[in-house]
């Protein structure tokens, strides 16, 4: 099993491509801002050939570049129908400071095909068995992609690539439209808490973790354990 990926130029979100082998079909999960080269360059050194792209959800940070990634190769994009409308347009799902930010007018474009997630889904890409966990919280449509990691540089028996619904020692940002805290509070006691301790989180930003180390240490792991456990600022990211 093959699991690559980089971290975008922009907001340090990142990218991550999927295998069963090098020279095999793969799926691109989140193709973030600036990605295309480095995507590129990734696909070319293990010779994959995408077969999908998979979106933890809608956020500009993490869907920039599905189309062109999915033009160039006549491929499909995924992501939970809560979100799709942030494929058409982006700026819903932006505060008014990230909207000036980026200038008012976002130079973003749709996919042309764009197929719906649904919760407890399994996805057969790539020759890879996908299981789909809508989470929401960070956005209305976040969801989790768990599969087995058998293979893998962790050996693990479970990968979980959470998005920006569970970073290493956080979570994402609830205040942005369509985010909600006690959303987000619910999807970690029902779809996080759960996976057993050795399932590798490979994040939306940042390091990889597992669930057994966040159990342990991550804040909003332990305010659900504990609900009268202090409230800290969440990671600031888009």
């Amino acid at each position: 099993m093959l699991v690559a990926g980089f971290p975008a130029d922009a907001f340090g979100t990142n990218c991550y491509v999927v295998a069963t082998a090098p020279g095999e079909q793969c799926v691109v999960v989140d193709p973030g801002i600036g990605v295309l080269d480095r995507l590129d360059a990734l696909l070319a050194e293990h010779r994959l050939h995408p077969a999908a792209v998979l979106l933890t959800h809608g956020h500009l940070d993490h869907t920039f570049s599905v189309a062109p990634v999915c033009g160039a190769r006549g491929i499909t994009a995924y992501v939970h129908p809560a979100d799709r409308e942030l494929l058409a347009d982006p700026a819903k799902g932006l505060s008014m400071d990230l909207t000036a930010l980026f200038g008012g007018r976002l130079p973003y474009t749709e996919p042309e095909d764009v197929a719906e997630l649904t919760d407890g889904a399994t996805l057969t890409l790539a020759g890879l068995e996908i299981t789909v966990d809508h989470a929401p919280g960070h956005t209305g449509g976040s969801v989790l992609f768990r599969l087995p990691g058998a293979g893998s540089q962790w050996e693990a028996e479970q990968l979980c690539l959470s998005g920006d619904v569970l970073f290493a020692g956080s979570i994402g940002r609830t205040d942005l439209p369509g985010g909600s805290h006690s959303a987000m509070l619910t999807s970690l006691r029902d779809k996080v808490l759960p996976l057993a301790d050795d399932t590798v989180v490979l994040p939306g930003h940042g390091p990889a973790t597992t669930i057994g180390r966040e159990r342990a240490a991550n804040p909003y792991l332990l305010e659900v354990l504990d609900r009268d456990g202090a409230q800290p600022a969440p990671t600031t990211g888009l």
